[in-house]
């Protein structure tokens, strides 16, 4: 199973093996307070995407667009992910407050694409 789940929630047993999913840091969080196992800045969107979206749920259908355009695009970013699920759990952390229109949710929907 895939799940997401905000950086700052804590870890849970099922959480299998985790994955920090942001191109920055979490504001306000302590790198030794953060339980996971890497940090995939890579598969996370572009600079240009990511501040051209700004979280803006008017944008939330062309963001996903352009950013599984760039997920097809980097697949050595997204595979360690789909080896480690074949594995067990995953959980994608993210910062946003908004658990609707991020990039974790775009990149888990992405992933499941490629299980089938």
């Amino acid at each position: 199973m895939i799940q997401l789940k905000r950086v700052y929630e804590s870890a849970a047993t099922n959480d299998g093996v985790r994955y920090l999913v942001e191109r920055l840091w979490p504001r306000g969080m302590k790198k030794e307070a953060l339980k996971m196992d890497a940090w995939l800045k890579e598969v996370a969107p572009s600079n240009e995407l990511r501040k051209w979206f700004g979280h803006d749920p008017a944008k939330w259908d062309e963001f996903q667009e352009r950013y599984r355009a760039e997920l097809q695009a980097n697949q050595e970013a997204w595979m360690p992910i789909l080896e480690s699920f074949r594995q067990g759990n995953v959980t994608l952390l993210y910062s946003t407050h908004d658990e609707e229109h991020n990039n974790a949710v775009v990149l888990k929907q992405f992933l499941e694409n490629r299980l089938d």
